[in-house]
């Protein structure tokens, strides 16, 4: 048994539109993403997040669960439109009594909430008056966060300001495979700058309205390395990392971006007013992962501005199409340390889709027990060579709307029947109990 240092943090993660359900009620605004998956043809197989995991009727239920897991903590996020249906404005407090009631039955069971502000779930309201694509975006944020800081302060003490801007910036902004659907790369690379004044604007706020916050962003990692040795291929790699990973993180970390990506963009780069990157560098607690697999690249000048493009390696991959290849983990989790200084790090989401079968009540998932175990093992690796890792929480506590897939992938470690809302603990579920339970992992 490798065991892990001694407060480090066993959780699981969701994320509100995914599991709530409960889209329209109790005062509720409307999402980009109640508006996207109700539009024809977005969300495969016409699904919708109107019910998800029904998680807002069985919240209670839902925390018992992660009890029986032996978890400590727990990540979600809140909807901005629950808590503010317009996005500004006069708040709903029938939204934030839920999440006062969820926060308080978690610290019932001793488990440490760690609050996600931005789950991309944008207020439909705020979408209308330009979305991401507005400077006036940061101030509304930052009311928000204070918000929350003001209800939940008193109870909640680990605070996340966004969930993976790369992937709804790029997804949302510029593919329109995400809400709010658009296809449009000069919006999307402004909208990525106001997300980091956002993110200065929340710091700021939760500083103010909880002192003893610990505060920090989640970036998603996509280790990049060169499909050979050629030089070509070598640049084609430094340049897909400055787009999927350097863009994204300097800001927060460094307060700048990349000078190189910048002179790539040429006219497609934000306009960036005096003053902003001292702005939206606050200092942080700690620095927020998300790690799933990897990119092998090649150069390609037919790749449209990056000239870059991931090839398959042909190596055992994901119900996802991902590659598994555990030891990105480790790379990216020493690079993060050696680069960027962070003061501290949690893996906020770490997990795998694979395709599950209800056997007599029950689901034996050993492609799911063997990822865990592998990255549980890489992040051994890690801390013993310095890392600051705080804490590991898998995707995902539960099967849930997995935003354009709908409910074709799972990611859970609790199985959920959609139909009847049954939870079956999976075998992958179990092992990870006995992980946390033992503070360690068997090699």
């Amino acid at each position: 048994m490798q065991r892990f240092p001694d407060g480090f943090r066993w959780g699981a993660a969701t994320a509100a539109y995914q599991i709530e359900g409960a889209w329209d009620a109790d005062g509720k605004g409307a999402s980009i993403w109640d508006v996207f998956a109700h539009t024809p043809g977005r969300i495969l197989g016409g699904d919708r997040g109107d019910v998800a995991c029904d998680h807002y009727q069985r919240y209670r239920d839902d925390v018992a669960l992660m009890a029986e897991l032996g978890l400590d903590a727990y990540r979600f996020s809140v909807a901005w439109p629950r808590v503010v249906p317009d996005g500004s404005g006069a708040p709903n407090r029938a939204g934030l009594d839920f999440y006062s009631r969820l926060v308080d039955a978690l610290l019932e069971r001793g488990i440490a909430p760690f609050l996600t502000l931005y789950h991309w779930d944008l207020p439909q309201a705020l979408q209308a008056r330009g979305g991401w694509g507005s400077r006036d975006i940061a101030g509304w944020f930052g009311d928000y966060a204070a918000l929350l800081g003001r209800t939940l302060g008193d109870r909640v003490k680990h605070w996340i300001t966004f969930n993976e801007p790369f992937a709804f910036i790029v997804l949302g902004h510029v593919f329109g495979m995400h809400a709010p659907g658009l296809r449009d790369p000069a919006l999307a690379f402004q909208a990525s700058h106001h997300v980091n004044l956002a993110h200065g604007e929340a710091v700021r706020a939760l500083r103010a309205a909880v002192p003893d916050a610990a505060i920090g962003i989640t970036q998603v990692s996509m280790p990049c390395y060169p499909a050979s040795d050629d030089p070509a291929d070598r640049d084609a790699a430094r340049r897909y990392d400055g787009f999927v990973n350097r863009w994204y993180w300097e800001p927060p970390l460094l307060g700048r971006y990349p000078q190189d990506i910048l002179d790539r963009l040429g006219a497609l780069a934000p306009a960036i007013a005096p003053g902003d990157l001292e702005r939206l560098s606050p200092p942080l607690d700690f620095f927020g992962h998300n790690s799933y697999t990897r990119a092998v690249v090649r150069h390609d000048p037919e790749a449209a501005l990056v000239a870059a493009k991931p090839i398959d390696t042909g190596n055992p991959a994901t119900a996802m199409g991902w590659e598994i290849h555990p030891e990105h983990l480790y790379d990216a989790l020493t690079r993060i340390t050696r680069d960027y200084g962070a003061p501290a790090i949690y893996i906020t989401e770490n997990g795998a889709a694979f395709e599950d079968r209800v056997t007599d009540g029950a689901v034996d998932d050993p492609e799911r027990t063997s990822y865990l175990r592998a990255h549980l093992l890489a992040c051994q690796r890690a801390i013993a060579d310095g890392v600051a890792l705080r804490g590991y929480f898998c995707w995902s506590l539960l099967d849930n709307f997995e935003w354009s897939f709908g409910y074709a992938k799972r990611f859970g470690l609790i199985h959920v029947d959609f139909a009847t809302q049954r939870r079956i603990v999976k075998a992958s579920g179990r092992f990870f109990a006995a992980c946390a339970r033992a503070n360690g992992v068997a090699g």
